[in-house]
């Protein structure tokens, strides 16, 4: 056994290395910028719209229309917001993409805010990582406070960035406040909406009145920020969500930027690229098959590990309850690369045990590289580059990360499920089916679970 075991890897590195991995592919990254004044795939294909998501979202937060005309899905708070951190006179004529020079040239209070807002997640990410595990929160803040989807929401300037703030604030162990906590759950919720899938899983805990606090505090933030912005109602914010979401997808641009396989499904039975000729009409019918039927067993598969959660509450962390929330609405519904950061800052708050957790923590590093691999080229295009202030023909090309990212999340979801599922039947074949309805402190402890958990879930 001895001599078996001296041939598998020392797993004592195995994050460091990955970590190093990270910083080698950011290193890339930057000297790719250097010397052709842009970032390469998988950073959005229009290298033009550095920053869009938070100046197009700035000029349509001091115009009327942003909910009716804009389509936006974004609730109040997130006009309050943006408008607090700009200048107003940059934003005198009517928004739009034309006007994306002029805004990021004018209004350095913007570009200031993104970056500020991305060193205090950075910092947030470690001190969280450092409260509860020492050995591992560098590697660990390397991957989600500097991987890929965090860098992807500088890039894009998303709000995607004061949300992480606000969730890692209501959930992780830095708050002692219960209130505090319910205000930051609000805030979150109120700047992504399907951040909900973050919170209500917590009731398989039995965590009622955090929930409930959490929930009230949703509503208060809403009604506040709608008294003072005066638009963004329920009706317009839920009629907006439902026509972004059914929107169809035509380039094969488009499918860069998802977290499953909806925009590739869409172009294949909508768009006009060319799959039928390339692959043959009955690959192409087999995808459109097997791969909605893959999500849902890996949707079926989360629920399954929730009810053994309301089973056996104890014997799953809080930790992972919002993990697989985070994974169900990821798998469901694309919600942009940025946003695979909410559920990697969960999977690493896992320690490093177990096949299941091992696996997860695996890809979640390598979803931090921001690297792809090239399948074939693309017709450059001529674009306006932010960095290198000129005019450029870009290179584009079909890369792996569209069609085996999704895939990779869809694992990890997989492989914490599966984790949990064994967690509580271990539980219940060593403690019976006594006590299922209340916390046991003191029953065995199962590998990983901690008891009393970190303060921020409980």
């Amino acid at each position: 056994m001895t001599g078996w075991r001296s041939i598998l890897p020392d797993w004592r590195w195995v994050e460091p290395a990955l970590a190093a991995a990270v910083v080698a592919g950011i290193i890339w990254c930057a000297v790719y910028l250097y010397v052709h004044g842009y970032l390469p795939q998988p950073f959005l294909y229009d290298r033009s719209d550095t920053y869009g998501d938070w100046f197009n979202t700035a000029g349509w937060a001091r115009d009327k229309g942003s909910h009716d005309s804009w389509k936006s899905i974004y609730p109040p708070l997130s006009f309050v917001f943006i408008r607090l951190f700009g200048i107003n006179g940059c934003y005198t004529n009517p928004p739009g993409g034309e006007l994306l020079s002029h805004l990021r040239a004018c209004d350095g209070v913007g570009v200031s805010a993104i970056w500020l807002i991305f060193a205090i997640n950075v910092a947030l990410v470690w001190r969280t990582f450092r409260k509860l595990d020492p050995k591992t929160a560098l590697p660990r803040t390397i991957c989600v406070g500097l991987g890929f989807p965090m860098l992807d929401a500088v890039e894009r300037g998303n709000l995607m960035l004061i949300t992480f703030t606000c969730l890692i604030l209501a959930l992780g162990p830095l708050l002692r406040s219960a209130r505090l906590r319910w205000l930051f759950a609000g805030l979150a919720v109120n700047f992504k909406v399907y951040l909900i899938a973050a919170f209500v899983p917590l009731l398989l805990k039995r965590r009622w009145r955090w929930v409930e606090g959490a929930l009230i505090a949703v509503v208060l933030v809403y009604m506040f920020s709608y008294a003072i912005l005066g638009r963004g109602t329920p009706a317009e914010i839920v009629r907006n969500i439902i026509q972004f979401s059914n929107g169809a997808i035509y380039s094969i641009m488009d499918i860069w930027h998802g977290t499953n396989y909806r925009p590739l499904l869409s172009l294949m039975s909508e768009g006009n690229f060319p799959f039928t000729l390339l692959i043959g009409s009955k690959n192409v019918d087999i995808i459109l098959f097997v791969i909605p039927l893959l999500q849902r067993l890996v949707q079926l598969l989360i629920i399954v590990a929730a009810g053994a959660v309301w089973l056996r509450p104890e014997a799953v962390s809080s930790f992972r309850v919002v993990s697989l929330g985070l994974l169900l609405a990821m798998v469901t519904s694309d919600a942009g690369l940025y946003s695979m950061a909410y559920f990697m800052l969960f999977v690493m708050m896992e320690p490093w045990r177990g096949v299941g957790r091992r696996w997860a923590i695996v890809a979640c590093y390598i979803l931090a590289l921001p690297l792809d691999i090239r399948i074939d080229a693309l017709p450059a295009t001529p674009q306006n580059l932010y960095f290198g202030n000129l005019r450029a023909l870009v290179d584009n090309y079909v890369v792996v990360g569209p069609f085996v990212r999704p895939l990779i999340v869809m694992m990890v979801a997989v492989a914490l499920s599966l984790t949990t599922i064994r967690e509580v039947w271990m539980d219940v074949r060593l403690q019976g089916w006594a006590g299922r309805w209340r916390l046991r402190r003191d029953a065995p402890l199962l590998p990983g679970v901690r008891r009393p958990e970190p303060r921020g879930v409980e």
